[in-house]
């Protein structure tokens, strides 16, 4: 796979995985009714990130929103900025993945520059990723624990057994299972962190190839003559040039050395 490909599949996987985020952070079912003792109810309730709604059973739907913040759970509260920062570091590296793109040129932006914005941008879809997966299982953990410690209030038969021979009284409780939003918010993490992933992986194609030279030591050997300079001395002195001292008048005067 070329790095063009492995960025653009990167960039498309993540902006998927970003938008399946807000999805089911905006979404209602977090939450729904168990009805597996109750199959036919005239209502149904289901619970979300901002509001619990009732659904009757002639369609209409009623929704009342969370007015406080201090009486809600701090596990609740905590997967509300899971969420929410999950969503943030998602927005910040889709809008850095979009200068980091190979076939997109600003000004004279180099290689080694859109290598390092790209590999930011796969961090922060890391995180997004790890942060939405995070706050839905932490959410989904607590919907287990409220399951069975519901579960087992609803059967209340060692408490009264010997009133009457009433024992193993079933009492009428609500108990919320999964919702479709957190089915949502586990692929959509898991999208975003492939996405994030491949974004890493395109950084190191990205990267200029450094070009290394092995360094070469030369040694001089031992067995080589040395180069001998005082030959080419005395040989230069040996060869003398005989020029006649011409005076003004043109007439040639013999040197001393013409008759060596």
């Amino acid at each position: 796979m070329s790095v063009t490909m492995c960025q653009t599949m990167g960039f498309l996987v993540s902006a998927l995985g970003f938008a399946g985020i807000i999805v089911a952070t905006a979404l209602d079912p977090w939450s729904t009714q168990d009805l597996y003792d109750n199959p036919v109810t005239a209502v149904f309730q289901y619970q979300g990130l901002w509001k619990s709604c009732v659904q009757e059973s002639s369609g209409f739907t009623e929704c009342r929103p969370y007015y406080t913040i201090l009486g809600l759970p701090a596990m609740f509260q905590a997967v509300r900025a899971l969420m929410i920062v999950g969503i943030v570091l998602g927005g910040i590296g889709l809008l850095v993945a979009i200068f980091s793109m190979k076939c997109i040129r600003i000004g004279s932006m180099e290689d080694s520059a859109k290598a390092n914005i790209t590999l930011t941008s796969g961090i922060m879809f890391i995180l997004a990723g790890l942060c939405s997966i995070i706050g839905v299982s932490v959410f989904a953990n607590m919907l287990v624990t409220n399951f069975w410690m519901t579960t087992a209030n609803m059967y209340t038969g060692g408490a009264i057994s010997g009133m009457g021979g009433m024992g193993g009284l079933q009492t009428l409780q609500t108990r919320y299972t999964f919702g479709a939003a957190l089915f949502v918010g586990w692929v959509a993490g898991g999208l975003t962190m492939i996405g994030g992933v491949m974004m890493c992986i395109a950084c190191r194609g990205l990267m200029p190839e450094e070009s290394n030279y092995k360094a070469v030591s030369y040694h001089v050997s031992t067995k080589t003559p040395a180069y001998k300079t005082s030959a080419y001395d005395e040989k230069s002195k040996k060869s003398i040039y005989n020029e006649s001292r011409r005076s003004e008048d043109g007439k040639s005067y013999p040197s001393k050395y013409d008759y060596v």
